[in-house]
């Protein structure tokens, strides 16, 4: 097997770090989560489940056991990978996929065990309602709270109304037992107008997903349309306005979307970016590893093609700072490893895992202008 191990260094304002790529050869890779024995699943959007050992060696052979409906079309794929909470004793690893039905396509959320070189026991846990034609804006993060609830995120599968329709799931952040079961405390479980699996609505296509280490709370970000990428606090019933109130603006055009950026009853964002960086992977950073980035967000970018570092203070973006601007490509995901450093993919059918991780550089030299800080206007 072909190894790659690139060094880039780089001294940014915050903290000196090198940049290490791990292993290439990776088909648009979408997401990744640790094992307990230390070896690393990584999902490739084209359908595929990868296994990467604890020296960083890519097996040549996925993993077999995914369904035969995964749809590979547009934005449609493999998506997010999460490990149960409590996987060391019951194995279930979490699945989030674009699926293919008769009608069209939906987001699905399943889940299965890892035995050898294979998926068992597969559970599809929940399938987006109603299915559509089209492959855009599926959503599909994973994260789990701290009771256990799964929430799955999806998008509005690019027919913008959708979002506020109340029988339909596009737009919403859904709520599940670990089982995929209903909880008796979802919002709209009581309400014959709503559906009883949603947890919040309003949203147009979220593919970045994080619990926040003290709160608790579902942090979330989504894609907006010419503009107006945001950051919002997910909490139970809220409504985040989407089309009706955002930031951004059309595409072609360039004319207001809705009624323009507030209205009552609908959320306001944490966080805006205008113009665009299609944000996609999202992690908080609470390890010891890089102490200066301690209580960050980081966030992944496609178009931006860069790695976005947020100062917060309680739940207020108060700066930005941008790394590997232009470096490595357009950034999928971002995770942080068990030791505490930071990992990402990029998105490209010649994608990479790379590792940020603390450099011996004397933090005195000047910045590279790879990393920039930029205040926050918010």
């Amino acid at each position: 097997m072909k190894r790659f191990l690139l060094l880039v260094f780089f001294s940014v304002p915050a903290w000196a770090f090198e940049t290490q790529t791990l292993v290439q050869g990776l088909n648009h890779p979408w997401s990744m989560a640790w094992l307990p024995n230390g070896e690393l699943l990584v999902t490739e959007r084209e359908g595929q489940l990868r296994r990467i050992d604890r020296d960083f060696r890519l097996d040549p052979k996925p993993i077999e056991g995914l369904p035969k409906d995964i749809d590979v079309s547009g934005q449609g794929g493999l998506f997010d990978i999460a490990l149960h909470p409590d996987h060391a004793r019951n194995g279930w690893i979490y699945l989030s996929y674009a699926q293919r039905q008769a009608s069209g396509t939906s987001t699905a959320l399943a889940r299965a065990r890892l035995q050898g070189q294979r998926l068992v026991d597969w559970q599809t846990l929940f399938t987006m309602r109603p299915a559509s034609r089209g492959g855009r804006h599926f959503g599909g993060r994973i994260a789990f709270d701290r009771q256990g609830h799964v929430f799955l995120t999806l998008g509005d599968r690019g027919d913008e109304d959708r979002a506020q329709r109340p029988k339909d799931h596009a737009g919403a952040v859904i709520r599940l037992h670990d089982d995929g079961r209903i909880p008796a405390n979802n919002p709209f479980v009581n309400d014959p107008q709503q559906l009883p699996e949603s947890f919040s609505r309003g949203n147009r296509n979220i593919q970045g997903a994080a619990i926040h280490p003290q709160t608790g709370e579902l942090w979330a970000h989504e894609h907006g349309p010419q503009g107006g990428d945001e950051i919002n606090i997910i909490r139970s019933g809220r409504n985040y306005g989407w089309p009706t109130i955002t930031h951004g603006v059309n595409y072609v055009t360039g004319t207001r979307i809705g009624v323009g950026t507030q209205q009552a009853g609908m959320e306001q964002p944490l966080h805006v970016w205008v113009p665009s960086i299609a944000p996609s992977g999202m992690a908080f950073y609470d390890a010891a590893a890089f102490p200066a980035w301690r209580g960050s967000l980081f966030v992944g970018a496609l178009r931006g093609q860069t790695l976005v570092r947020l100062t917060l203070r309680g739940n207020a973006v108060v700066a930005e700072e941008r790394l590997l601007t232009q470096a490595v490509g357009r950034i999928r995901d971002v995770r942080v490893g068990p030791e505490g450093w930071l990992y990402l993919l990029t998105d490209s059918p010649d994608g990479a895992l790379l590792r940020l991780k603390p450099s011996s550089a004397n933090r005195s030299q000047s910045p590279n202008p790879i990393g920039t800080a930029i205040q926050s206007a918010n």
